[in-house]
């Protein structure tokens, strides 16, 4: 049994693997990771007395729009892909426990598209595996440390044909956490979702011409077929966390692009990596 080493009045949940794509061909590995990862969590928190949490959910318990821009109360289940399916068992691991022990308060915040970085450029996303996010790829191939962007799809039934998402500034994504923290904190809720987007959809293409603008780059593009696991388009209607939390979007695309750029271009290699030291027992290495 894993144990606390301080006293925790409530957890921040985000550690879960996330790439769709990586999840539809290695579905045992999602599987164990974010379902076994939530069971040990939770049962640690309960020998610690400590119920309230903050969860990191996914847009993707939502499937394929039946409706945009998307409710809390759009039906969830009908999921593409691995990745959202580990999140919607998670969410509903949840109900049940709230419904069983009423000392549980936890809010399920649904992330849209997270992008950006923190404006200081010193914190920022550093990709450790192939299958990485957009925006990421995007800033590679800007550097010259990539040939071209893969856009997977160019048929879809949007204005340009590209895959349509509502893109969120990681600085409000953050500030959506403090406001849930700050509701669990005076209410007793037992369980409650939230969206967390701007409620404005935009295109790959779209995304692509905005950092093309703000960094002065060009991004040459290779559209390859559509991505298993992948929808059309999906954004937010985010009222619900405006009304509850207090909680509303500040930044821009255009500032989502500037500041990842700023993070990329101060970091062009990612963080720092650590050297390899070779130890020397018994004068073997």
């Amino acid at each position: 049994m894993y144990l606390f080493q301080h006293s925790i009045d409530c957890v921040i949940h985000f550690a879960a693997l996330k790439a769709v794509g990586e999840s539809m061909q290695q579905p045992l590995l999602y599987y164990q990771n974010n379902l076994l990862g939530m069971l040990n969590l939770l049962e640690v928190m309960r020998s610690h007395n400590c119920y309230q949490m903050v969860f990191s959910s996914s847009c993707t318990v939502y499937g394929e729009p039946e409706y945009l821009p998307i409710t809390e109360t759009h039906p969830t289940g009908k999921i593409t892909n691995v990745y959202g399916r580990t999140k919607y068992f998670i969410e509903e691991m949840l109900k049940d426990l709230s419904a069983a022990d009423e000392k549980w308060n936890i809010i399920s915040l649904r992330y849209f598209n997270p992008v950006g970085a923190h404006p200081s450029g010193m914190i920022g996303e550093d990709p450790t595996k192939e299958f990485t996010n957009l925006m990421p790829f995007m800033a590679q191939v800007a550097l010259g440390k990539k040939p071209v962007l893969t856009v997977f799809g160019s048929d879809y039934n949007t204005p340009d044909g590209t895959g349509v998402r509502d893109y969120i500034h990681v600085m409000d994504l953050a500030s959506g956490h403090v406001a849930a923290l700050n509701l669990l904190s005076n209410n007793h809720i037992r369980l409650k979702v939230y969206n967390l987007g701007t409620g404005k959809g935009v295109s790959v293409k779209e995304l692509v011409n905005v950092f093309e603008k703000v960094t002065n780059t060009k991004i040459p593009l290779k559209y390859v077929e559509r991505r298993l696991g992948d929808i059309t388009a999906m954004w937010a209607d985010a009222t619900l966390a405006k009304e509850e939390l207090g909680w509303t979007t500040r930044y821009s695309v255009e500032e989502m692009c500037t500041d990842f750029w700023r993070w990329q271009t101060m970091n062009p290699d990612g963080y720092p990596k650590k050297s390899k030291t070779s130890v020397i027992v018994n004068g073997k290495s």
